[in-house]
């Protein structure tokens, strides 16, 4: 069994997998690490590995109280990754994405894929259906637009996501909920519109923490896999060691 570690901005994913298929999957923050995969040891004996990407500092504290028996392996970009890498400056190209796109690449072969990460900011990825990797785009995600909208102005309430939203909005907060929800929509469905029309046997992943909602609201109908990185993780490390 492979446990995959996660480390985001502000929470730990932790996630356990039997080969490709996910057993259990816990969030919980740095505080709260030991105690989480303590659990996590005492549920699943049979962990025998874990794999996560670069770390900082405080995250190789939780990794070096992992019991010492298992076999550790973090993923870094001068590793053998599935693609060809034709981003200009791939020395400034995420970690995180760079895992994204090989997922993509080995969970969907022989085919055009784009990659889209809505968390903290929206990631756009395209891989060609020949494992190149051309690169995307970086937009803001949800919060960080709800947030810009009240940080940099005087007087626009601070809001967060709502289900249900209007195109012209009747009031300041209604109008900010249209500019922010509306807008990631626009955006989203406009970049996979322009990708389908250049690209055939197109393939379209939607993760990150607000995958479901976005795949409740766009026109496009598109399956949200929020854990597609944890799985990308996996994906990776048994590329890495059975190539």
């Amino acid at each position: 069994m492979l446990l995959v570690l996660d480390f985001g901005n502000t929470q730990i994913k932790a996630a356990v997998f039997e080969k490709y298929t996910l057993l259990e999957m816990l969030r919980f923050d740095l505080a709260q690490a030991s105690q989480s995969l303590e659990f996590l040891f005492q549920r699943f004996p049979k962990i025998n590995a874990v794999c996560t990407a670069s770390v900082t500092i405080e995250h190789e504290t939780v990794l070096q109280g992992l019991p010492h028996t298992l076999k550790k392996w973090t993923i870094q970009r001068q590793h053998k990754f599935p693609f060809v890498n034709a981003y200009r400056t791939p020395q400034t190209l995420g970690l995180d994405r760079m895992v994204l796109a090989a997922g993509a690449v080995l969970a969907y072969p022989n085919q055009n894929r784009l990659v889209i990460d809505a968390g903290t900011c929206i990631t756009y990825d395209f891989i060609t259906n020949q494992d190149v990797y051309k690169g995307g785009a970086i937009s803001p995600g949800i919060h960080m637009r709800y947030k810009a909208l009240h940080e940099y102005t005087a007087q626009l309430p601070l809001l967060t996501i709502i289900d249900e939203f209007p195109l012209t909005g009747d009031s300041t907060e209604n109008s900010i909920h249209s500019g922010v929800l509306q807008g990631i929509l626009f955006e989203i469905e406009g970049v996979i519109a322009q990708y389908a029309q250049e690209n055939h046997n197109f393939s379209i992943i939607l993760t990150g923490g607000d995958a479901n909602f976005l795949a409740a609201h766009l026109k496009n109908s598109i399956f949200a896999n929020p854990n597609f990185l944890l799985e990308s993780l996996v994906y990776v490390y048994q590329y890495q060691h059975n190539d």
